[in-house]
Order: structure tokens, then sequence, then C-alpha cells
């Protein structure tokens, strides 16, 4: 694949999820009823969960950004590991958070050649 379609390739996965994560972000910060809902019976408030959609926003700004968006990606990683297991925690499941948390794991390896090379360098002896 040349150099131009790996970048048009990484920054439509990236365009995808910036959509799911705005989204996201969108019906925490608006208090969407079902929203406030779920994250009541996950036993979070709803301004906790509206900082949680300022922290969802911040963190994609992050990785939309190229100076920043390892940082970004860490973030929404750790957002997501933490999404994760608060629905493992309540019996909810889990298939579309580890489905978005793979996309995002494939977009930083397209986008972030060097994130790739450092977690999975080998060294020849």
């Amino acid at each position: 694949m040349s150099q131009k379609a790996i970048k048009i390739t990484g920054w439509t996965m990236t365009i995808v999820l910036a959509l799911v994560f705005t989204m996201s972000a969108f019906t925490k910060l608006t208090q969407n009823e079902m929203a406030i809902a779920q994250a009541s019976s996950f036993g979070i408030d709803a301004t906790t969960y509206q900082f949680i959609g300022i922290i969802e926003i911040i963190s994609l700004i992050l990785f939309i950004i190229p100076r920043t968006g390892i940082l970004g990606t860490l973030l929404l990683v750790a957002y997501l590991g933490g999404a994760i297991v608060t629905h493992l925690q309540h019996q909810e499941p889990i298939a579309m958070a580890v489905a978005i948390q793979i996309l995002l794991w494939v977009t930083a390896f397209i986008r972030f050649p060097e994130l790739k090379q450092r977690l999975f360098q080998t060294t020849k002896s």
C-alpha cells in the first residue's frame, strides 16, 4: 500500500473514531436521560458523568492532533479500559467497547508507526 493510501486510511479511521467518541461525549455533556440512567445504574452521579464527557473530548482532541496523537491514543485506551471494566463489573455487554478499543489501536498503529515500532520492537542478538 502506498504512503498516500496509508495516510488516507489512517485519517478515515480517525474520523470514524472521532464521530463515535463525539457522540458518546455529547450524551454525557448534555445529560441525556438514557445516559444518566445508565450512569446511575453504575453508581456514577450526573456531575461525574459530565466530567467524564469532558475528559473524553479532551482526549479525543489530543488524539486528532498529530503532534499529541500518541498521548491522545493512550488516554482513550485508558478511558475504554475503564469502560470495559465498568461494564464487566455490572454484567453489561462489552463487545462494542472492545471493538472500539481494537479500532483505536489499529488506527494508532497506522497513524503513528513509531508507536508500533516501540511496542513491538525486536532486538537482534
